[in-house]
């Protein structure tokens, strides 16, 4: 049984929470990692695959087209995530959520649901924190996963909320949520109108605590946790109890070392440039998706830097390990790699060009074909 006491961990973070970073973290002292929100409909279509070039599990959606690429949705590397690993769902439905958490119990350590994300992607048809305004519904989801899959097959079920718009209202839903037999609760200390820029509200953390503690779930903050030892201080200084957890995310996705108890310095560059590394190391390594790659970078990579546009122009891994070898330790080019972007760029659009003749010569060809299938054959004249 995974257990959260205390821990500091990994939030989940869709596009920024995939294989790469989540390895780069642990390996870097995070506790716990959650994996990106899925939504329940998209995980009931994929199928299981064991990826034996990567040693990874793919959960992939098959292509309905025959020439085109399955779609991976979530990949896991048990070497390294085996125990630390806790899958969160996007649901409003206690019967769609039962059926997407047994599809990967068996792969992760925990099953978590999302009831405090604002976003579109996460509230349209009711979902994160739509759910805060449904309680009843968020109660039953949790009391059927506790009961069908956290039971069954001994892992643990959790929640990660918002506060509400009061404090005797969030007291009231902690209380209600704690009674449905999750083991853990997640608190982002920010209202759901709230955004990461404005300070937590961290006046009642106390009271949220001894409410889990009676009903003997464990409590994880989060909001504005910069690193490990911000979060050590908090835990001493501030909500004076060891027993709290602590998740990061923003900072992060940023930097996937803060987990560690000292921090990315000096002898190896900037900070930004060891991390930035070390990141490309773990994306390729695990066939990252391209896309999800630059998302991380550009997080990673301060604004004001070359880079940033440099790898925002990157189109697939080869261009990224490319640029990354002009990188320096002080954040400076060994030479401008623009000029490489650019040949790839016409390369590619010369390309196109070609594959586009060729469609259209084939079209032609065939469209001549069936107009002379078409013409109609007239019997040869009569004798006079």
């Amino acid at each position: 049984m995974v257990m959260y006491a205390g821990k500091l961990v990994l939030a989940p973070m869709v596009r920024a929470g995939e294989l790469p970073t989540r390895l780069m973290a642990l390996s870097h002292g995070a506790d716990l990692v959650w994996s990106p929100e899925i939504i329940d409909k998209k995980l009931i279509q994929c199928i299981r695959k064991e990826n034996t070039a990567l040693q990874t599990v793919d959960y992939v959606v098959p292509s309905k087209v025959q020439a085109r690429p399955e779609t991976l949705v979530f990949r896991t590397y048990p070497k390294l995530e085996s125990s630390k690993l806790i899958f969160q769902i996007g649901s409003a439905s206690p019967d769609l959520a039962t059926q997407a958490a047994l599809k990967v119990i068996n792969d992760v350590n925990g099953i978590d649901i999302n009831a405090g994300c604002p976003k579109h992607f996460s509230v349209h048809s009711g979902m994160g924190s739509a759910l805060l305004r449904t309680p009843d519904t968020l109660c039953l989801i949790l009391k059927e996963l506790v009961k069908n899959v956290g039971n069954p097959h001994s892992k643990p079920i959790s929640v990660k909320i918002r506060l509400l718009d009061t404090k005797e209202d969030t007291l009231q839903l902690v209380t209600r949520l704690c009674a449905t037999g999750i083991t853990n609760l997640t608190v982002h200390c920010r209202k759901t109108e709230m955004r990461n820029r404005e300070q937590p509200i961290t006046d009642y953390i106390a009271e949220i605590y001894e409410i889990c503690r009676a009903n003997k779930v464990s409590l994880i903050v989060n909001g504005a946790i910069r690193n490990r030892s911000h979060f050590h201080d908090l835990q001493t200084n501030h909500w004076k109890n060891t027993h709290i957890g602590g998740m990061i995310a923003e900072c992060a996705e940023r930097d996937p070392t803060v987990f560690d108890c000292t921090t990315n310095l000096s002898e190896d560059g900037l900070p930004w440039v060891t991390t930035c590394r070390e990141f490309v190391q773990w994306a390729t390594k695990f066939d990252n998706h391209v896309g999800n790659t630059k998302y991380m970078l550009t997080r990673i990579v301060p604004g004001k830097s070359k880079f940033f546009q440099y790898f925002a122009h990157c189109k697939s891994s080869e261009e990224i390990n490319f640029v990354l070898t002009q990188l320096n330790k002080d954040g400076s080019a060994q030479t401008d790699p623009s000029e490489y972007l650019q040949n790839c760029r016409a390369q590619e659009k010369a390309l196109k060009n070609a594959n586009t003749n060729t469609k259209q010569k084939r079209k032609q060809t065939d469209h001549t074909g069936c107009d002379a299938k078409k013409q109609k054959v007239l019997p040869p004249p009569a004798d006079v």
